[in-house]
Parts: structure tokens; C-alpha cells; sequence
């Protein structure tokens, strides 16, 4: 299990003074708030980051942190990602996971017969859509609907499918 989540990734500056556009790749972008601790992911490091102003434009989230209050200071770390501790994640619901805890696990049919490895989440607008590594090296695409996808185990890496026809052609 991860111990940090991507909440966003740094796309650009905004204006001099070291606030940053950001890409949310969270469910709720409205998460972000004065006070945050976030690190940013840079090769050998996670730089610890707080913010201190937030403000909302469109599909993006303009972030200003402490301590940054120069276009130089922030720049050279466009286009890497925003993690926040799970401590300070957004609180799920019944029935719903961080996808990074679903990687990995075992996916069964419905009588317990191993179908794959879950090897990634594709997010759609209609709906996510599960690949699975299968054992002779092809991928299958499960769509995420409950027709399909009956339960999902992230504490016992395991998801249990109904294998529709044609997903496995």
C-alpha cells in the first residue's frame, strides 16, 4: 500500500510571484485548501510543500505555497506530481478504493477461478475500465460496472469479476 496519493500534477506557473497551475487527478478537486501539506515528486526526492492560498480557474487549480514566492523557486518542477500523506486524504465511501491499492491484485470469476492480474485503471468518461494482465501475456479490458466488476478487496488483493461475453476473446 501506498503511503502517498497524486492529488494533481504541476502543468505550469502562474504569474510571477510562484503560484502554480495544477491538473487535479483527484475525484474532488475542491479538496485543495489553505493549510494542505504536499510533497512534490521529483526524481530522489519529495520535496514537503504547504499551501498557503488556493484559488479555482476553470478545470485547473492555482496553488500558491509557503516559502515560494518567486517564479524561479517553482519553475523547474513543471509536469511533476502533487502527493498528499493518506492521513490527509479524502475520506472514501462505502464501496469505494484508491485505485493504487486495486494494482496488483488477483482477479477470479465468480467460482474463485484465477482470470489475471490487475495491471491498471483506465478512467473514462463513462466509466473506469479495469486491465488485466492475463498469464499468456495478452491484456483483457473489464469495464468497471456492476454487471461486471462484483467486488473489489483491496485488503485481500482481490476482485471478483463476471466474465461477460466477448471479454475474454
Amino acid at each position: 500500500m501506498e503511503d502517498k496519493l497524486r492529488v494533481g500534477v504541476y502543468t505550469t506557473t502562474h504569474g510571477v510571484h510562484g503560484e502554480i497551475k495544477v491538473y487535479p487527478t483527484t475525484d474532488d478537486p475542491e479538496r485543495f485548501h489553505k493549510g494542505l501539506p504536499l510533497y512534490l515528486d521529483v526524481p530522489g526526492k519529495q520535496i514537503p510543500l504547504t499551501v498557503e492560498h488556493v484559488k479555482y480557474f476553470k478545470n485547473m487549480v492555482i496553488l500558491k505555497f509557503e516559502g515560494i514566492n518567486s517564479i524561479n523557486d517553482i519553475e523547474r518542477y513543471k509536469g511533476h506530481d502533487l502527493l498528499v500523506d493518506r492521513e490527509h486524504a479524502v475520506p472514501l465511501a462505502e464501496n469505494e478504493y484508491f485505485i493504487c491499492d486495486a494494482i496488483g491484485s488477483d482477479v477470479v470469476d465468480e467460482d474463485g477461478k484465477k482470470i489475471g492480474e490487475l495491471k491498471d485503471v483506465l478512467q473514462t468518461a463513462a466509466n473506469d475500465v479495469f486491465v488485466i494482465g492475463l498469464p499468456n501475456g495478452k491484456e483483457a479490458l473489464f469495464p468497471v460496472i456492476p454487471d461486471c466488476v462484483k467486488d473489489v478487496n483491496t485488503a485481500e488483493k482481490r476482485i471478483v469479476v463476471h466474465v461477460m461475453k466477448g471479454l475474454l476473446d
